[in-house]
């Protein structure tokens, strides 16, 4: 779609210019039979009309009143310092310069010029002008907790950030002793002021119990030879965040457990720190706020990292505008995990979708006997500068025998060199965090894909055995003898034309399972083979229809209310991504 669809809303204060007086006044709201929406000021005795108008921009970023007018102006208000409106709009207007509204992530592009717009339209917004992403549709579980609810804070001190575009650092800390079970309802992010683009991400992880305080020393470099042994055993995710996201609510019937045996005594926060200007200096205190109650909720609260598991032998090919990873939560582990577990199932209530920046969208399937069940997350229009968790409109039942795909979608078209999974943010990862409950005995369900299939696509034949170098090196053929796998994905000459087929093969090779316990044990199943399944009837998702919205519970339509701290005169808004 080459528009943007905009709204265009005005009004004129009576007597009182940009900066106004600072003098907040009372108001009465009345829309009148034209559709203009009047204020009425009763300290002033005059009035104030809003007009609210559609508006796209063409492929030549041109304004245009849009002749079928879809968005309605539903409140507002105005006083010295701020305009509020609210207003709506069916979901899926059918209007070829309107984008439909989905689970997806939308950018919401805002623009505002501090004089009236007049017959010739808005005026040029210059610098006054942003953008915010957000997930219109993600509904709120929100309950509202006590002011007074108790917390704790796992937060770095004072880190020393490398002059590197990428690290990862750990530090374990003691969870307070509670002599009975507490549940903790809410976490949320605690990021410096100033470091809100440095922080990338936040996993809290359960470590084993059989240590003593001298863990919490000091911390270190995640994923480093010299990392101190403790680290090695902090295996399970117990929580997640990353940038963009805010605070999490636990719903009301689910907590994560904290004060039992089978609870964390001590746990790692690993903090991806995301420097690619390679500032000097950066001095860090971010980490997580946790929220707890002793008011016992009903069922302890899991997670289970599920998609690709991050390494080299997930490849993606450079120059291609879009290509498709899947990783694999496998019947095969599922069955072994949830029939010794909880044979009845687990229910997902909350879906993190995990990507770097090659990210375009990403989707969890949900498979069962052949057939695919409804989405369980999606995200067709990936940001990386804002990843949350999506709150399901209804818990979904994972049962012992049923697949999960995460499946991601990139586009590699501005990069000259293989992508590679990895812990980079020019690396690429493809990931799902799964919230749940009960809580089970599994943790991590991924699958790492066959490499020399994709080697011998490239036109290796033999690479030296035992391997006793990373990267393994190749043996022959001629032209990559002696090369690394890496040098010689790099040296082959890749087209587009290549890389689709590259990327048919890569979909239908066998997957290495990955089945791992919340013990830093394994499943049974922990390195077999398994194929991708057969997925003997799709899901087919039923079409859209105009004006569907028009019974839903959102305000009868999607509803949107927009605070401006400024005198706002003239503004617009947009719901197509930049």
């Amino acid at each position: 779609m080459c528009c943007w669809p905009l709204l265009l809303l005005w009004g004129l204060l009576p007597g009182t210019a940009a900066g106004g007086s600072g003098r907040t006044y009372p108001h009465r709201t009345l829309l009148d039979s034209e559709g203009k929406y009047w204020l009425g000021w009763s300290q002033r005795g005059s009035q104030i009309a809003f007009r609210l108008q559609d508006y796209f921009t063409n492929a030549n970023r041109e304004l245009k009143k849009d002749a079928q007018q879809d968005y309605h102006l539903e409140y507002a208000m105005e006083n010295s310092t701020h305009t509020i409106i609210e207003f709506t709009r069916e979901l899926h207007t059918c209007d070829i310069n309107d984008k439909s509204i989905t689970d997806s992530t939308v950018r919401v592009i805002w623009a505002y010029h501090h004089e009236d717009a007049g017959e010739a339209g808005p005026k040029y917004h210059d610098s006054n002008r942003g953008t915010k992403s957000l997930r219109l549709l993600n509904p709120e579980k929100t309950s509202v907790l006590s002011t007074a609810l108790p917390y704790f804070d796992l937060v770095n001190q004072d880190v020393p950030i490398p002059n590197k575009d990428t690290t990862y650092w750990c530090q374990m800390f003691k969870i307070p002793v509670f002599q009975e079970k507490h549940h903790v309802i809410k976490v949320e992010p605690v990021i410096q002021r100033g470091h809100e683009s440095l922080v990338h991400h936040i996993l809290l992880y359960q470590c084993s119990n059989n240590f003593n305080d001298s863990v919490l020393e000091s911390g270190h470099e995640c994923y480093h030879p010299n990392m101190p042994d403790a680290f090695l055993t902090c295996e399970t995710v117990i929580f997640a965040w990353a940038i963009g996201g805010e605070g999490f609510s636990y719903p009301p019937h689910v907590g994560l457990s904290l004060g039992t045996p089978l609870d964390p005594h001590y746990v790692l926060l690993e903090v991806h720190y995301d420097n690619p200007t390679y500032e000097e200096g950066l001095i860090d205190n971010s980490g997580l706020r946790l929220f707890y109650t002793m008011d016992i909720r009903k069922y302890d609260a899991g997670v289970i990292e599920a998609g690709l598991w991050v390494s080299l032998f997930h490849t993606i090919p450079p120059g291609m505008p879009e290509f498709q990873s899947e990783g694999h939560c496998t019947l095969e582990c599922l069955e072994e995990a949830l029939e010794a577990e909880k044979p009845s199932g687990i229910h997902v209530f909350a879906v993190l979708l995990h990507a770097h920046l090659a990210g375009r969208g990403i989707r969890l399937r949900h498979f069962r006997k052949g057939k695919e069940m409804k989405l369980l997350a999606y995200d067709d229009d990936f940001d990386f500068n804002f990843q949350e968790f999506q709150y399901l409109k209804e818990e979904q039942t994972i049962l012992p025998g049923d697949n999960l795909i995460t499946e991601c979608r990139y586009n590699t078209k501005d990069r000259a060199e293989m992508t590679w999974g990895g812990l980079s943010t020019r690396s690429e990862m493809c990931l799902s965090y799964l919230l749940y409950y009960p809580r089970i005995n599994l943790t991590r369900c991924a699958s790492i894909p066959d490499i020399m299939e994709q080697l011998q696509f490239i036109g290796v034949k033999e690479i030296y055995r035992p391997v006793t170098t990373w990267p393994f090196i190749i043996k022959s053929p001629k032209q990559y003898k002696n090369l690394s796998f890496m040098d010689a994905m790099n040296k082959f000459k890749w087209t587009k034309k290549e890389g689709l087929s590259f990327n048919k093969l890569v979909l239908s090779l066998p997957v290495n399972v990955r089945c791992s316990k919340t013990d830093n044990a394994e499943w049974s199943i922990q390195g077999m083979t398994a194929l991708p399944p057969d997925i003997e009837r799709p899901y087919k998702a039923e079409p859209l229809v105009c004006g569907t919205s028009s019974s839903s519970s959102l305000h009868r339509d999607f509803s949107i209310n927009l605070l401006v701290c400024l005198l706002l005169l003239s503004c617009t808004l947009s719901t197509k991504s930049l």
